[in-house]
């Protein structure tokens, strides 16, 4: 029954001439972009501002996340016996979301603010988009066979084959080839939809001051990353016996608890979801010709000279 309702690992990490690691991300990427130009819009911004930003952030996120994860799992390229160059292996899978949000968050803030935009409505637009392109990049690490958890018997546990296991302590030689493994990336991934479906819920609410949105992603995000880490069987550096991603959720949950404690929650009569920090305001291309010029036509300044008397007036005026 167990090999029956098992998740089955794919035979090649490939999708036609595409590594399928990769395939994901860009899939996860596109999502979370057309996610926030929609989100944006809504909020009387240019959705080209979103790609704008996008073109800078997702490249600085990715060279954040790999940076993150050489880092925190040097131990598999700068030990004995180990390629130093596979490092720049990116294909390969290994990608810290950590690393990701902060590069990639930080990089993205810098060029929405000289872009002239308001920042904390531009954190609440990405919020729900993160998690989104998280959760299909997830699946990236089902079609490497990595990242997966310690041995299960549950009937949605996942099938490792002995090729991928060959190196680690639950090789086929200590643990059966049927034996199989809680399916880690499945439970990020369906955790990560959830919370996008708690973050668009919270914000049509308005209940949230502006910027808070994204506070309310970091902590529900490594929430969830703190129990699933715990389920994961890869290496992994220890501080005080615990995975270093383990004190990194720990910190970022105590972070986004600190910033909606500090900053409040609910919103208040002067919290604005205005996009731009000068107050123009984005005329979408399908407005009308009248709103178009009403926005981009400044008003005509009253004038000051005197009309000219009437016939009548000017007869007045000599009688008297």
């Amino acid at each position: 029954m167990s090999m029956i309702a098992a998740i089955p690992s794919p035979s090649s990490n490939r999708l036609g001439p595409f590594t399928a690691y990769g395939l994901m991300i860009a899939t996860g990427v596109v999502l979370g972009v057309w996610l926030a130009r929609n989100r944006w819009r809504d909020r009387g911004g240019d959705p080209e501002d979103i790609s704008t930003i996008a073109l800078w952030a997702v490249p600085a996120g990715l060279i954040g996340a790999r940076l993150y994860h050489v880092i925190t799992d040097n131990q598999l390229y700068f030990r004995e016996g180990k390629n130093p160059w596979e490092a720049f292996a990116i294909w390969n899978g290994g990608l810290g979301i950590p690393g990701g949000i902060v590069v990639g968050v930080g990089v993205g803030l810098f060029v929405a603010y000289k872009k002239g935009l308001r920042l904390p409505p531009g954190l609440d637009t990405v919020a729900p988009a993160l998690p989104l392109a998280q959760a299909i990049g997830r699946l990236g690490n089902w079609f490497n066979q990595e990242l997966y958890g310690r041995p299960t018997e549950l009937p949605w546990g996942l099938q490792i084959s002995c090729r991928v296991r060959e190196s680690t302590e639950y090789n086929c030689n200590a643990y059966p080839a049927d034996t199989t493994f809680q399916p880690t990336f499945l439970y990020e991934s369906l955790w990560n939809l959830a919370l996008v479906g708690l973050l668009l819920w919270l914000d049509k609410k308005r209940v949230i001051r502006p910027g808070r949105l994204f506070a309310v992603y970091i902590g529900g995000y490594f929430l969830g990353r703190l129990w699933v880490e715990s389920l994961r069987s890869d290496s992994a550096n220890l501080i005080f016996g615990l995975r270093v991603n383990i004190w990194t959720s720990v910190l970022a949950i105590a972070g986004a608890i600190l910033v909606l404690l500090i900053g409040g929650v609910r919103r208040r009569p002067g919290d604005s979801d205005e996009p731009y920090r000068d107050g123009h305001r984005f005329v979408p291309p399908e407005a009308s010709p009248e709103i178009e010029a009403e926005q981009q036509t400044p008003a005509a300044a009253p004038d000051a000279s005197p009309e000219p008397a009437s016939d009548d007036h000017r007869r007045d005026a000599e009688q008297t």
